[in-house]
């Protein structure tokens, strides 16, 4: 069997069977559930019953997405959304020991790995996608009671799916001291994907752009440590010219690109 055989035996003979496409360009109208889902090449997956199997399914479009940022810079086969999400809670586990006798470290855990879950559905948005603030948010509400009622709601009483949502809902809604350490963590590991990626390429691909998150972590914990990644930053470019995301517009970042990623970062 060639790849491109194995790739999609009845349709596209390139497609990679190891990623998920991006479907939201195929969708006329306004955006639903179920248009995404009519666009699984697996089919949709089992719903409203009392296995979890139809949930697995859908866990495994994240491990297939790709992280769209990167690919605007040629990054096709960089960090999936699961890839994200698993160094997010790892990293969780190391909160400064004053940070964590404040924190319930388990529920961070947990929703480091599910903050980013209606990416599944509705794939990765980023501050430059032509998809508004509150469009986007409609998305993944949607996406998240599809998985926590159509697929979770008859699985052990809907338990699991009770919690996943309402842990979903707290990391949306920002007000925690759990939330906003988690915030800072997907802020953090950002910091560190974009430092290693400049790295491996040895000085060709400037992702300064994206050091504009430093500005939004809050904790000073973890503004520490993104701190050091950023010094770590200027180490390896010594001196040669490059973007400082996080001056903004100042920094080399387009006056347009600043003002998407302001708008999308801005709190509702």
């Amino acid at each position: 069997m060639s790849p491109s055989w194995l790739a999609n035996e009845k349709g596209d003979p390139n497609q990679d069977v190891g990623v998920v496409p991006n479907p939201n360009p195929t969708i006329t109208g306004p955006w639903t559930v179920d248009k995404v889902l009519d666009t699984i090449p697996t089919g949709k997956p089992a719903e409203g019953t009392s296995s979890p199997i139809g949930y697995f399914h859908i866990l495994e479009r994240l491990k297939t997405t790709k992280r769209e940022g990167w690919r605007r810079f040629g990054i096709d086969r960089g960090e999936s959304i699961s890839d994200h999400m698993y160094r997010m809670s790892m990293m969780s586990m190391l909160a400064p020991p004053a940070l964590a006798a404040r924190l319930d470290m388990a529920k961070c855990m947990k929703m480091c790995l599910i903050h980013d879950m209606a990416e599944s559905v509705v794939g990765d948005i980023t501050p430059v996608d032509d998809v508004t603030k509150p469009e986007k948010s409609r998305r993944e509400a949607s996406t998240m009671d599809y998985i926590t009622q159509r697929l979770l709601g008859k699985v052990d009483g809907g338990r699991v799916g009770s919690e996943i949502r309402a842990i979903w809902q707290e990391y949306e809604d920002s007000q925690t001291l759990d939330s906003l350490f988690v915030h800072d963590i997907d802020k953090m590991e950002l910091l560190l994907q974009m430092v290693e990626y400049e790295k491996r390429g040895k000085g060709r691909l400037d992702l300064g752009e994206f050091a504009y998150v430093k500005t939004k972590i809050v904790l000073d914990e973890v503004k520490a440590w993104a701190e050091e990644i950023m010094k770590e930053r200027e180490e390896f470019w010594a001196g040669q010219a490059h973007v400082h995301g996080e001056a903004g517009v100042e920094g080399g970042v387009a006056p347009e690109k600043a003002a998407m990623q302001d708008a999308y970062y801005r709190k509702e």
